[in-house]
């Protein structure tokens, strides 16, 4: 995926804005760290991201999925963009999502999601 296109799947959460995180271009929700790009390796730092989660998408796919010593020990996968599919980075990012919205937001989030199937 394109750094654009990722933009743009960033933006799609409710509440989602551009920010900075550390002097770095970052983007957030409610003020909270939601993610980024990294500019030295052009990848996507994604939270929520157990260590078991973590080795198992490396393993998978170390061309897209790695991290760094920063990151050990936190639940962070770094994801290149050149090899990350928007569904999969539209997936990581609702579980972050998830996490740092207000839960009211997430509520309604939610439900208009499933809203969707006409159901």
């Amino acid at each position: 995926m394109t750094r654009e296109e990722f933009d743009a799947v960033a933006l799609s959460f409710p509440g989602a804005e551009a920010g900075s995180s550390y002097g770095q271009p970052a983007y957030k929700i409610d003020g909270k760290f939601f993610t980024r790009v990294r500019k030295d390796d052009d990848s996507a730092v994604l939270s929520c991201v157990d260590h078991d989660e973590r080795e198992f998408l490396i393993e998978a796919d170390p061309a897209t999925f790695h991290f760094t010593a920063h990151y050990r020990d936190y639940p962070i996968v770094l994801a290149r963009l050149a090899g990350l599919e928007p569904e999969q980075a539209r997936g990581f990012l609702a579980r972050q999502f998830r996490k740092v919205a207000k839960k009211a937001a997430v509520k309604a989030w939610e439900a208009s999601r499933t809203g969707d199937s006409g159901a």
